[in-house]
């Protein structure tokens, strides 16, 4: 169809590889590089004492220049710089950049009156001809930086070669294959050009033609093979006319699913609006051989597209299943041509991102094999690679199959951005921050270095890497799950359960346990529906919410007593079989992203009729919407929440759990949802009684200030009269605002300010006797005033759990009966007299017993700030 051809362009050209690079491998390689960009002094024509100004950040390219540029709209002018006689002519825009603010400007006029005027070679070593050192109008000057007059070389530019082809100016290029001046430029030959742009600057001072230099930091395109500067070379190359079809390209892409959106429409999308034809060869020897034979006779061109299309039109004898089709052995084949000629091979070889990007083909020996089943092998459901890959495969693989079957190889793309270090800055050896991956999972094994890659941030935001953060996933999320898991197979093992065989109805377990389970089938709802859209971060976070926040904090602390239960009843098993039924719907939610673990509870977990080989060759997890409850999900959400906010408050005022408390307050809104579990809320934190109140106010008054940090950007000269607005208005109305819509709106001095809850600093100041914590419209308030019987009560369940760690590390078995001996003072004593009856039911005492004097054996405890010594024997 006519769209490979053979051109002579500037192309990007790597002098260490040998070879040009496309425009997309380009651009996986520039870097930030600071280099002296100068100003010299080209004399025009005929005039003693002027020049024209002329900029390059390349130096090394001078001798190759043959003509200067002008934009023809521009205004222009002759100027002198300050302790200078000499004239400079140079865009107006630029003078005082380029001459400093003192300069004199002599005479304005257009950039079309300069064109046409000569000037002398800078740099005499090499024979330019006709049309040579001239300037020329031309529509890319800028303003931006240099002097508005641009150095043209059209060896070594694109805008510089089209501009010569335009006015058929002379192409000088002293540069060899390897980068190398050639013996022309006799003070640099045989030099490796980039690093001769100090001595040509040296070079021009000497002569007088250096006007200024300064320091520059630009970004420069490197090789992504070798890391060599690239250099822009005029030379021929063969291309496919990509732009001939880039509508088709662009339609194409509007039928992918980008992850995320923006990568594909902007990033991506602006790639194709601006594609320019592919350069196809490469002047390497091992590659995929370019498949194009030219006539010696007439040039004449043909491709051939098979090992059996070969053989057949080959001179030599060609056997097509043993011929190997790289160099050399595929240059010694000839074809005949129609006139008569013998047809060699072009001696290139073909980019390898074409090798990549035909990958969907090549994988299926397509069009060879699999013809009949191709549309269901292709396209791809789904790809995920690198940021850079927008320029390099993601590309590739458009390119080829917009052509070859008008339509794109890949339905769903995930775009991964770049792993930094923890400071943001970009890894690498010589920095010395480069995460070396085998000490980390040798430390904390390659699931948790998986999972937290996951789980810090999605995989298309730059990921700022810390080992303390693995650390903490380490410790946290699998830690707690390597902990219920234990704690499970331990107690199974002890009475010998079967939880697979324990079919008892969802419906018929306890109220807990249906919560547990209707949970897990809302994680597993959300887990697919993220999973569709690739949000695998939200997949990680919500997996590892629910193991410990409502499987590990909630879940087994609430039912541990039901597993060290004497008898193997219905309520027990129901226990069993659902923890075992959450760890193993758990297993198959984790495996993608941490297979280890997850196959490790499968194996154990799943009964030996149903397991197969490996849990990932399980079907993911289905939600089952009958088990989905709502309203118990609402009302078990809120207790864990007010118990969550409970143990903050005694937090903050240092008030152990096991300190009873007589009261807390709560909304008034949540009395009807909270009535029913008001027991499990009151045993969690102590407390003997839950009040409900219509408003905290009472017990809690606010102060609401601007947060400056935060507010200083946004509304800097209005900060004033926004902090007189909340020093002035009702703070508690201001917060009820604020957590109700999200936001504050005020008009100052005519303008709308609209604030946010991180926009302000908001403080509380209790009452005396009460501590508040708040979350949202869920507030609990918690009565800390203490009574006789209170603290008495708290004193005996210091002295219960100092026995029951007693009873641990004695090896005792959970059954086993104990006689209790103690000395204390009489505060303690006298606690433990009014709960006696308390104490022994909880450690199975058959006897508690103050003494007056310690023997051998009595441990020594802290109660609440009270000495004590503790003994405990077996009964």
């Amino acid at each position: 169809q006519g769209l490979i051809y053979e051109g002579h362009k500037i192309m990007p050209y790597c002098a260490r590889c040998g070879t040009p690079l496309a425009s997309h491998e380009v651009s996986l390689g520039y870097k930030d590089e600071t280099i002296d960009s100068i100003y010299v002094r080209m004399k025009v024509g005929g005039k003693d004492g002027e020049y024209f100004l002329v900029w390059t950040t390349t130096p090394w390219t001078l001798p190759s220049n043959v003509a200067l540029a002008v934009n023809p709209e521009f205004t222009y002018v002759r100027a002198r710089k300050v302790g200078d006689d000499a004239v400079y002519i140079l865009v107006k825009d630029r003078v005082q950049a380029a001459l400093g603010k003192d300069s004199e400007i002599i005479e304005e006029f257009k950039g079309a009156d300069l064109v046409g005027m000569s000037y002398e070679q800078l740099l005499p070593f090499l024979k330019a001809g006709e049309n040579a050192f001239k300037v020329y109008p031309a529509g890319f000057v800028s303003t931006e930086d240099g002097s508005g007059i641009v150095h043209i070389a059209p060896a070594f530019g694109e805008d510089d070669y089209q501009l010569g082809k335009k006015f058929n100016l002379p192409i000088l290029q002293p540069v060899d294959k390897q980068g190398k001046f050639t013996a022309e430029v006799t003070p640099w030959a045989g030099r490796f050009v980039r690093e001769t742009d100090l001595d040509v600057t040296r070079y021009l001072k000497s002569e007088g033609k250096l006007f200024s230099k300064e320091r520059l930091t630009h970004s420069y395109p490197y090789c992504w093979r070798c890391d060599t500067p690239l250099l822009y070379y005029a030379r021929k190359s063969w291309y496919i006319a990509t732009t001939k079809y880039k509508d088709l390209m662009i339609e194409c892409n509007k039928q992918i699913n980008w992850y995320p959106e923006h990568v594909g429409k902007g990033r991506f999308g602006n790639w194709l609006e601006n594609m320019i034809d592919w350069s196809l060869s490469r002047d390497r020897y091992w590659g995929t051989p370019l498949n194009i034979w030219k006539c010696e006779s007439c040039s004449k061109l043909t491709s051939v597209g098979s090992r059996q299309e070969l053989a057949e039109r080959a001179i030599e004898n060609v056997d097509p299943k043993t011929i190997e089709l790289h160099r050399p052995y595929i240059d010694d084949i000839h074809l005949k041509c129609e006139c008569g000629g013998r047809m060699s091979r072009t001696k290139e070889v073909i980019d390898c991102w074409f090798d990549s990007g035909a990958m969907p083909y090549a994988q299926q020996h397509y069009p060879f094999e699999h013809k009949d089943n191709f549309d269901q092998l292709f396209p791809a459901d789904f790809i995920c690679e690198g940021i850079d890959q927008t320029r390099g495969w993601f590309y590739s693989l458009l390119a080829i199959s917009s052509f070859l079957s008008g339509r794109p190889a890949y339905k769903n793309v995930m775009v991964n951005d770049l792993v930094l270090d923890k400071n943001g800055q970009k890894m690498s050896k010589t920095r010395g921050n480069a995460v070396e991956p085998w000490g980390l999972l040798e430390k904390y094994g390659a699931d948790a270095t998986r999972w937290y890659l996951l789980a810090v941030s999605p995989p298309w935001t730059p990921t700022r890497f810390d080992e303390d953060g693995v650390k903490d996933v380490y410790a946290k999320f699998f830690g707690t799950l390597q902990n219920v898991y234990s704690f499970f197979t331990l107690y199974a093992n002890i009475d010998g359960a079967d939880p697979a065989t324990y079919d008892i109805p969802v419906g018929e377990r306890q109220e807990i346990d249906r919560w547990v389970i209707s949970r897990l089938n809302s994680l597993v709802k959300g887990v697919r529906a993220d999973m569709d859209c690739f949000d695998l971060t939200r997949v990680v976070r919500a997996i590892q919410a629910f193991v410990i926040d409502d499987v590990s904090n909630w879940y087994v602390r609430r039912t541990r007593d039901r597993f060290w239960a004497s008898e193997m009843d219905n309520d027990k098993m129901s226990v069993y079989r659902t923890l075992w039924e959450v760890l193993l719907a758990v297993a198959k939610l984790s495996a993608p992203f941490a297979p280890y673990m997850a196959e490790e509870i499968y194996q154990n977990l799943m009964p030996g009729s149903a397991k197969r080989c490996t849990v990932h060759l399980e079907i993911y997890p289905e939600v089952d919407e009958t088990l989905i409850n709502p309203d118990l999900e609402e009302h078990m959400g809120l207790v864990i929440e007010l118990v969550s906010l409970g143990r903050a408050a005694r937090n903050k005022v240092q008030i152990k759990v096991r300190q009873p408390l007589s009261e807390i307050l709560v909304n008034r809104k949540k009395q009807k949802i909270l009535v029913p579990m008001e027991g499990l809320v009151k045993e969690e934190l102590n407390v003997k009684a839950i009040q409900y109140v219509d408003n905290p106010d009472q017990y809690v008054s606010y102060t609401i200030k601007p947060n400056f940090p935060v507010l200083g950007p946004k509304y800097g000269k209005f900060l004033k009269g926004i902090e007189a607005e909340l020093a002035n208005g009702d703070a508690s109305q201001f917060i009820k605002t604020l957590r109700s819509s999200g936001e504050l709106k005020f008009t100052i001095n005519s303008t709308p300010v609209t604030l946010k809850e991180e926009d302000v600093e908001i403080r509380t100041s209790e009452e005396q006797g009460y501590v508040v914590e708040m979350n949202g419209d869920n507030y609990v308030i918690l009565n800390t005033a203490l009574t006789t019987e209170l603290v008495q009560e708290g004193l005996a369940r210091e002295v219960i759990s100092k026995v029951q760690n007693m009873r641990k590390n004695a090896g005792f078995e959970l059954t086993d009966r104990i006689e209790l001996m103690y000395t204390a003072d009489d505060e303690v004593a006298a606690a433990v007299a009014a709960f006696e009856k308390y104490v022994a039911d909880e450690t199975l005492a058959v006897s508690v017993k103050r003494q007056e004097q310690t023997e051998a054996g009595f441990e020594k405890w802290d109660i609440n700030g009270h000495a004590a010594e503790i003994h405990v024997v077996k009964a």
